[in-house]
């Protein structure tokens, strides 16, 4: 058995840590620079406010409505997705993370007739301990764990836990369960399966199994197996990215050479520190810059370069060392760049990775100096040490970068914010 800790409207819920005068009020969490809602309290839920709306299109409603915003403090939640990760870790000898707000623990160690209560009592631990409240849904299937904690969530009455533990409780959760919700069911699946007349978690439980295969192929057959209470995911693998990138808006456009090394800089850097995390290595390297395409008053230019590595990598420095030749061949001065990015492709684990027989590079001296600077990044925080041409701490934040009008303080990661409480 599974049980899949899911924290509730989890950025929200960081800042009500610190605000506990926000309880039981609407606040919103804003995306980069301000943008677009990422993270809603019930309470603005409730006044029709969707994720991912413009800021700009809910003025009125906060205003009429008094909804506290909150530009992204990522530092702040990632501290606290570690804190309830941890204590999710104690209860287990086998700990999944999924996300930054979600983690599955297996629960075979726990007596059956026991799943429940020991959950509810995570449930409190994690509240008692970090303040962030979350939902525990529990099942033979981690797909299955997903319905039952979005039950756990919507209904008090489960007091934090939902748990689906024989076939009458499977059956009556997916009747009510729309097939769009489902784990592991993307748009287009969901168009095909409505076009079939499913609409249900229940109806595509019930098809044939080779009616699930033909339709949706591999993914979508071991998606109708686990609603049928087969575990056969396995979250490592779709945690291990295909691609991936880093990008931003800014919040005014950059005609900078240094200003945008550094933020090319950064994005490389979390880039080759996802691959290291996930034991793997990327033969291609895409940079990119791009002006704003609703300004008509500057001629439009969109620089691209892909990158094919002689040998596959995971380097920040060696990463570094390409996207910055790739920018800087490209650059057009006095253009203003809008938005800018890092994009790794060609990804494969790091076992697998060829080598070239003709390589000069010292490899054992790289992989000795990125393992001590992961570990004085583990140890110390990432900004410990950065590379000579990423952001400094005083620039990190720079107002032409990021617009964060609304950001909280970094309560538990700089001791030069910490709460300050008078008595």
């Amino acid at each position: 058995m599974y049980g899949l800790a899911d924290c509730n409207n989890f950025f929200v819920s960081c800042e009500r840590v610190f605000r506990p005068d926000l309880w039981n009020k609407p606040v919103v969490v804003l995306s980069g620079n301000d943008g677009c809602v990422v993270s809603r309290s019930n309470e603005a839920k409730a006044l029709g406010i969707k994720m991912g709306v413009p800021l700009y299109q809910i003025r009125d409603l906060v205003e009429q409505y008094g909804i506290t915003c909150f530009s992204s403090n990522f530092s702040l939640y990632g501290d606290l997705s570690s804190r309830v990760m941890s204590i999710l870790r104690k209860h287990t000898n086998r700990f999944e993370q999924y996300s930054i707000d979600e983690g599955f623990i297996n629960l075979d160690h726990v007596p059956a007739n026991e799943q429940k209560k020991y959950c509810e009592q995570i449930v409190k631990d994690i509240y008692q301990g970090v303040g962030i409240p979350i939902s525990m849904g529990i099942a033979p299937s981690k797909t299955l764990a997903k319905v039952a904690s979005k039950y756990a969530k919507k209904y008090k009455g489960y007091h934090g836990a939902c748990i689906i533990d024989d076939t009458d409780k499977r059956r009556k959760a997916l009747a009510d369960f729309e097939i769009g919700d489902v784990w592991g069911i993307g748009r287009k699946a969901k168009a095909k399966l409505i076009g079939a007349g499913i609409t249900t978690a229940l109806q595509f439980a019930d098809c044939r199994e080779d009616f699930a295969r033909n339709l949706l192929h591999k993914t979508g057959l071991m998606t109708w197996r686990e609603l049928n209470g087969e575990d056969c995911i396995d979250t490592r693998e779709i945690a291990a990215k295909q691609s991936i990138t880093r990008s931003r808006t800014f919040a005014t456009a950059i005609s900078d050479l240094s200003v945008l090394e550094q933020q090319l800089s950064d994005f490389c850097e979390a880039c080759a520190r996802q691959l290291r995390l996930q034991h793997s290595v990327c033969q291609r390297i895409i940079v990119y810059a791009i002006t704003s395409r609703f300004r008509t008053d500057i001629e439009p230019h969109q620089l691209a370069e892909e990158v094919i590595l002689p040998v596959a990598t995971s380097n920040t420095a060696e990463l570094l060392q390409y996207a910055l030749g790739a920018l800087r061949k490209n650059f057009r001065p006095h253009t203003l760049y809008k938005r800018a990015g890092i994009i790794l492709t060609h990804i494969a684990p790091q076992h697998t990775a060829l080598q070239d027989l003709f390589d000069e590079r010292n490899r054992e001296k790289d992989s000795r100096l990125q393992t001590a600077l992961d570990k004085m990044h583990d140890k110390f925080g990432k900004r410990a040490i950065v590379f000579g041409t990423q952001s400094t701490a005083a620039s990190a934040n720079n107002q032409q970068v990021y617009k964060v009008e609304n950001r909280s303080p970094l309560y538990t990661t700089d001791i030069n914010q910490l709460l300050q409480i008078r008595v």
